[in-house]
Formats: C-alpha cells, structure tokens, sequence
C-alpha cells in the first residue's frame, strides 16, 4: 500500500494539508495571513526576503506562480521532475514553471548526481555542431528526420520540427523506404505536411519509393552534403538527447514504449536552449497538461471535484 501511495502524483490539496503540517511553513502561512513584522520574522530567512512575492491560493502558498513544496513532499515532486530523465538544466528550467523551495537547485543537482543512469550516460560524446539554417516562421514548416539506432533492439525513426523543436519518435522494425513513408503519413496525418524535409543521405532516403511519395506531396527534400552530418544536426542533436535519456531510464520498470512516451512527454514540455520556450507552446501554443499540474490550485478543478462528490452523494443516497 505504501509503494501504490509513493507513485501517485502529488496534489494541491495534498500540497496545502502538509503545509498546514510542515514546521516552516505553517507559520509562513499564518504570517502571511496575517501580515508581516520586521522583527520576529526575519527569521524565516528566504521567506521573509521573498514576503512581498508569497500569496496563499486555495489554502497553497505561492512564491509568484510556482507552489512552496513542503518539506515532507519533495522527495516526490523531484522523482515527477525527473520523469523524462532530461538533466539538470531541463529540470531545473521544469520546476521554475511549477514548484519551488529553499535550496530546489542543489537538491535537482543531487537526484541527477545520485542517480545511476543519470551518471552513466554523463560523459556522453559533444554534439555535432549544427549547420546553421533559417529558423522557419512557423511550426512545421521544415523538418529534419533521421535514424537512431540500433538502439535497444530496435531502430527509431525521427522527425523534428525546426521551428519549434517538436520531436515525433516511432519505434520501427524494418527500415525499408516503404516503411518510412507509412511512418511519415502516420506523422503527417496529425501535425500536416511540411513544405521541407531533411534528412541525410542513408538509401532509404534516396530510393525511387521514398522521392516519389515526396514528390507527388509537394515537399522539398534536402540532404546532408557528403561527409558533412550537421547539415543534419538539428535531428542529430534530438536523437543524441533521445539515446542518452532511454539509457538512463533502463532499469526504470515498465516496456520500452513506456519509457519513450515518458521522455517525449516531458521533452516536450521543457525549455528548447536555442529558442528559451517548450516544444509544445511554439507548436500548439501551450504546454501539455501532465502530472506537475496537479501541484497548481486550480479553481475548476475544485469546483468539478466538490460537483463530483456532491452526485455521487446523492446517487448514493438515493439508492
């Protein structure tokens, strides 16, 4: 029973129950209510120096947007942060969206320090310098497709969007050229069909099958110039990222496919370094709802909660 409670996710009305519990911050919640005083205060510390900038929403405290963790449920929210297994700059650049708490950057810095797949996969080979390309106006308007693998048992097909670093992952079995363009319908099918594509100059990508399902879709192929990859680097540099995560998370329980969506989910709500916004909010203009926004009070949510309770109430009774 233990175990089952430890994986479900964290909860703003979990969130405000243990604040009422959590030493500090009950009495950063009473404070707050009740208003500030500049001598016996002070020694909250961090809390008292953020006073103008902490608010209670639905019986939360808030730093600006980001929920005050309270100390018995860090443990937990850092394993949710984790999920994806991205590193330390992205889950760092993760919480600064949701959660926050004194000392959050060095405690992020140690579960990746401390983690296993995170260490084994840390001296990992630089990137490939990427080719410099115009940066599209609009999502999906080029995309750059490659191959990762062997990797796993398996190859992986890859297509990213340059505009707004969104990556499509799909785990295949046979390579073929007419593989490769049911892979691409499958892709097209949901997010359109792009006026570029990409890729390097594997056979696949140069057979007759391939060029004419290109051709009769109106797309413009480009291909990497011989002996010079980063013309591709932009799908270079997703699949490095994509191998080095899959690596850290194997001995996580769950299938292959489990894993992959986990790191897809949490990729693409993360912060691009090249663009400074998530893949998701420059390709659907907003992020993708997950379990980090459970941790933020929200209103219709509550309402639809008390609304729930109150039908099965009278479901019940009426019985």
């Amino acid at each position: 029973m233990v175990s089952y409670m430890n994986t479900l996710p964290v909860t703003s009305k979990e969130i405000a129950h243990a604040t009422l519990k959590d030493q500090t911050l009950s009495r950063v919640y009473t404070t707050v209510q009740q208003g500030w005083t500049e001598g016996e205060d002070k020694c909250l510390g961090v809390f008292y120096n953020k006073r103008t900038e902490i608010s209670i929403h639905q019986h939360c405290l808030l730093w600006g947007i980001r929920v005050i963790i309270p100390e018995a449920l860090r443990r937990r929210v850092l394993d949710e942060l984790h999920e994806g297994y991205l590193g330390v700059v992205k889950m760092k650049s993760l919480a600064r969206s949701y959660v926050w708490w004194p000392g959050i950057d060095a405690d992020i810095e140690h579960v990746c320090k401390s983690c296993v797949g995170c260490q084994d996969i840390k001296n990992s080979p630089p990137a490939a310098p990427i080719h410099p390309w115009e940066w599209p106006s609009i999502p999906w308007q080029r995309i750059h497709i490659d191959f990762a693998g062997p990797f796993l048992e398996r190859m992986f097909y890859v297509a990213v969007d340059a505009h707004s670093k969104w990556p499509e992952v799909v785990a295949m079995t046979s390579t073929t050229a007419e593989r490769i363009v049911e892979v691409l319908r499958e892709i097209f099918c949901r997010n359109g069909v792009p006026a570029q594509v990409v890729s390097d100059n594997g056979p696949q990508f140069k057979s007759e099958h391939f060029a004419n399902f290109i051709k009769s879709n109106g797309i413009k192929h480009t291909t990497s110039a011989p002996y010079h990859p980063s013309t591709n680097g932009l799908a270079e540099r997703f699949v490095q990222s994509f191998k080095s995560a899959m690596k850290a998370s194997k001995k996580d329980s769950g299938s292959i496919q489990k894993r992959l969506a986990n790191f897809l989910l949490a990729y693409r709500n993360s912060k691009h370094m090249t663009t400074n916004e998530s893949p998701a909010k420059l390709f659907m203009g907003r992020n993708l709802p997950s379990l980090l926004d459970l941790i933020k009070p929200d209103v219709q949510r509550r309402v639809n909660e008390q609304q729930w309770k109150q039908e099965s109430k009278r479901r019940f009774l009426s019985c």
